[in-house]
């Protein structure tokens, strides 16, 4: 291509202060240097990683300007020096957390952190050089990165470690969904919790999370899937996702895990809480099981809580963990995935409530951050 070793200017919606609106503007995009993939963005999607960067939630995210976002597809523009996996045009998708496949995490089953490029939100700029790769168009001053990706901008530069391709055959508009948010689902019903026919789930907060476990429960054969979530408008996108039971705990005088335990006579094998919340976390733990019950968290936790669990009680047979991206290694387990999609194991029709311009990206922030979205497909 024509703009191979060549800076390149493009659209991006760059974030200038927490909470405020994403401002569009032209932005500079620097080639890729040793073991960088240069992307063209063609969908990106809003998270609620996003969403809690964007409202400043965290303070180690807290660098500005960035350019927010990580779930997204798109095409290799160019290469540079050392990437030998993929090329100029390939289809594929920025990953947060990446996979060197050279160290000790990425050689182990089982585990999926890789030490060098692990997901991390207190980085913003790229591993080679410490640098950034993106200046503001008038007067050159850097733009941050986000999450080892920042999809949203028209071209980004990522580490290789962080990027799998895609069977062309695949469509991307879908793919992208499985960059992070319906991965991190469903890889948490398959790796972590690995849930077995005929078992019972409890799944707190039916976002696209919370309605990929219940994607990733049904196709494992799980008997009954519970649905717990303050907003009703959410139970009949989950019965399309196989939950057969509601809870909004607004509307009983009961806690959730009292209700929890006379609809399942005695507990869930498994619980997942997707709501980020405190009060979440500890209903779901105590949904579970005395003996054989397994918590799952997924949720990001912005406040300073510590966990709501006194040791004793895992001594009753409880456990409780936690999960990135699903357990998935991205480079090597991904494209299994993509296939299991593509023959139909998964719904990705179901996460996709609105599709936008890339031009409406803070309409579609307002949306997820009113709870009136699942995903906005943003097309760049």
């Amino acid at each position: 291509m024509e703009t191979q070793g060549k800076v390149i200017t493009c659209r991006a919606a760059v974030a200038w202060v927490a909470g405020e609106a994403l401002v569009m503007e032209d932005v500079k995009v620097d080639p890729p240097q040793r073991l960088e993939v240069r992307l063209r963005i063609l969908f990106t999607s809003i998270c609620h990683t996003d969403l809690s960067a964007w409202k400043g939630e965290n303070e180690a995210q807290q660098a500005y300007p960035r350019i927010l976002g990580h779930e997204a597809a798109g095409i290799v523009e160019s290469v540079g020096e050392g990437v030998e996996d993929m090329k100029a045009g390939d289809h594929v998708l920025p990953i947060f957390t990446g996979e060197c496949g050279d160290c000790r995490v990425c050689k182990r089953d089982g585990a999926n952190l890789c030490e060098r490029f692990r997901v991390d939100p207190m980085k913003k700029v790229m591993v080679g050089d410490g640098k950034t790769r993106f200046f503001t168009s008038k007067d050159n001053k850097p733009i941050y990165h986000f999450l080892n990706t920042s999809t949203f901008s028209e071209y980004t530069v990522v580490d290789s470690a962080c990027v799998v391709k895609v069977d062309p055959r695949f469509p991307l508009e879908k793919m992208s969904l499985l960059s992070c948010g319906v991965s991190t689902g469903v890889g948490a019903a398959w790796n972590v919790a690995d849930i077995q026919p005929g078992s019972t789930v409890a799944i707190f907060g039916l976002g696209a999370v919370g309605l990929a476990v219940a994607e990733g429960a049904r196709a494992k054969g799980a008997s009954k899937i519970i649905g717990i979530d303050v907003n009703p408008n959410k139970f009949p996108l989950g019965r399309e996702a196989g939950i057969s039971e509601f809870i909004n705990p607004k509307e009983s005088d009961k806690t959730v895990h009292e209700r929890v335990m006379e609809i399942t006579e005695g507990g869930v094998e498994y619980s997942f809480e997707c709501a980020g919340r405190i009060e979440a976390l500890r209903e779901a733990f105590l949904s579970t099981n005395s003996g054989v019950g397994v918590t799952v968290l997924l949720g990001v936790h912005a406040s300073p809580q510590l966990l709501p669990i006194h040791p004793m009680e895992l001594f009753q047979g409880r456990s409780i963990t936690a999960s990135v991206f699903g357990g998935f290694k991205p480079k090597t387990q991904l494209p299994l995935l993509f296939t299991q999609c593509l023959q139909g194991q998964l719904n990705l029709d179901l996460f996709i409530s609105h599709q936008l311009p890339f031009s409406d990206i803070n309409e579609a922030m307002q949306l997820l951050h009113q709870g009136k979205a699942l995903r906005c497909l943003l097309r760049l």
